[in-house]
């Protein structure tokens, strides 16, 4: 008699039902792939590889020269003229956040609300850190 606990079996064939039809591979595998013992720990990843840029506060030179040109296209609204805002955006979840561009036709200023509206966007005034546009070219 030997000493292998299965020996009685170990040589059987594999039994095959008669009935139920064999899963196939994939489907066993797929039994398997939701399980993930950490849920959410690629999310926190994802979440702490994703790069966000500090804001920059301008000089007291640099307010004064965006106020200034904030003057000039207070002065020329009628006209619709066209400019393009550099402006930071915040990030919901973490400090820093990014740097935008809006170029279009400046509709309003708002200085009670400190907002700027360009092509229906409304900007802070406060998030500006550049204006630029055909108004200003020529002037240095």
């Amino acid at each position: 008699m030997s000493t292998d606990p299965y020996s009685d079996i170990i040589d059987l064939p594999h039994h095959v039902s008669t009935v139920h039809p064999q899963m196939p591979m994939r489907g066993r595998a797929a039994q398997f792939s939701p399980f993930a013992a950490l849920v959410g720990y690629e999310d926190v990843i994802d979440e702490t590889a994703r790069r966000t840029t500090p804001e920059r506060k301008l000089s007291e030179d640099g307010k004064a020269e965006l106020d200034r040109r904030m003057g000039v296209v207070a002065a020329h609204l009628g006209d619709k003229p066209v400019v393009t805002v550099e402006y930071f955006v915040p990030d919901s979840r973490k400090d820093g956040g990014e740097y935008r561009f809006k170029t279009g036709a400046a509709e309003k200023i708002l200085p009670g609300r400190r907002v700027v509206v360009v092509d229906g966007e409304s900007i802070r005034m406060d998030r500006i850190v550049g204006l630029t546009g055909e108004l200003f070219e020529g002037e240095f």
